[in-house]
């Protein structure tokens, strides 16, 4: 946008509509810029859209009689400065429109027009500029310069779309001038990044190894779904009711080849003593009997193995707390598994899409 865009009645571009222009006195305020250009503009756009503004012409009005009053906007470029008064114009349009209207600009002025909406506190302004800055202005290369403007113009979300970003390519953000230039001249800020992409380290760490905890908890779940399926139907050559080998692997159970392999390998080991010197084979399995144990609710009925022994010597011996612990995360992994498979109903189903179609 540039010097056409202005004319008596004030600043084009953002400005109400053709049909509603004609109705605007002539305007009644310059503009003076840092280049020395000028913007006319009118005073009630101006004090309504900006309170520090307001005061600059309650000041201007004061040492005059009201007529050809001036004010300055000192340090940015007139282009922005421009955009800047034309989204004042628009300050009852604030929506998708709005934004499609002034994403061209706001990619180009976009850092400038964050600061001018921070001094002369247009909130509204600030938090659509914010956003589209955090959006699309914010990289490695940039990420030191955005957060320190963001720290001068109060910007939380500009500020942690930074330092995201320079977790995210620490690398690539130690080559830049910016960081070269906080080492020497800014180290609170050096050490907060660093502290910074420390945690988020420790935070990512963290998740993977919980990550990896939950998916050993959901493998053990699977485990008693598939050592009860196992002990009371029967499957492939494994269980009651399995006279021939058959010649498929089961599909009903990830883990179910793994079980029936470790209950061919106890009916048929010598050493099966749980001992520090025992067959670790056989602790597996004896490892996962007292699992289900732990989890049977129908002790007297249940057709795995063991499963009765194993719960009378709990209730006889007082139980080590961290197994308790494993018993609590299998049995919520085994509800979560259970809930995740469930069938969702069509009309649940249809209202999810209409509410993510709405967001």
């Amino acid at each position: 946008m540039g010097a056409s865009s202005v004319d008596q009645y004030g600043v084009g571009g953002f400005r109400p509509q053709a049909a509603e222009s004609r109705f605007l006195p002539p305007a009644d305020v310059k503009i003076v810029t840092s280049d020395g250009r000028s913007i006319p503009a009118h005073s009630s756009v101006l004090a309504s859209a900006s309170p520090v503004l307001e005061r600059m012409l309650d000041r201007s009005r004061k040492g005059g009689d009201g007529a050809g009053r001036v004010i300055h906007i000192l340090g940015a470029p007139h282009d922005a400065v421009l955009v800047f008064v034309q989204c004042l114009y628009s300050s009852r349009r604030r929506g998708e429109s709005w934004r499609r209207e002034a994403a061209e600009e706001v990619a180009r002025q976009g850092v400038a027009l964050l600061a001018l909406a921070h001094a002369y506190r247009v909130r509204w302004l600030k938090q659509q500029i914010e956003a589209a800055v955090a959006a699309r202005w914010v990289s490695a290369a940039t990420a030191v310069d955005g957060l320190k403007l963001a720290r001068l113009c109060d910007a939380p979300r500009l500020f942690q779309r930074c330092l995201a970003v320079a977790t995210k390519d620490f690398a690539t953000l130690q080559q830049t001038e910016g960081w070269r230039f906080l080492q020497k001249h800014d180290p609170a800020m050096e050490l907060e990044i660093l502290q910074f992409v420390h945690e988020s380290a420790r935070r990512r760490k963290r998740w993977r190894r919980e990550r990896t905890h939950q998916e050993m908890y959901m493998q053990l779940a699977e485990a008693m779904d598939s050592l009860q399926h196992i002990c009371t139907e029967g499957c492939t050559d494994v269980g009651p009711r399995c006279s021939a080998p058959a010649s498929n692997p089961c599909t009903s159970f990830s883990t179910c080849e793994g079980l029936q392999l470790l209950l061919r390998h106890a009916a048929a080991c010598g050493d099966r003593k749980v001992t520090p010197k025992g067959c670790n084979h056989c602790k597996r399995l004896w490892q996962l009997f007292r699992l289900h144990s732990s989890l049977c609710e129908d002790s007297v009925s249940c057709r795995v193995p063991l499963c009765r022994q194993f719960k009378k010597k709990m209730e006889e011996e007082k139980e080590d707390k961290t197994w308790r612990r494993l018993v609590e995360k299998v049995a919520t992994a085994r509800v979560m598994a259970t809930l995740a498979n469930r069938k969702v109903p069509q009309l649940v189903q249809k209202s999810w899409v209409r509410y993510r179609g709405r967001r």
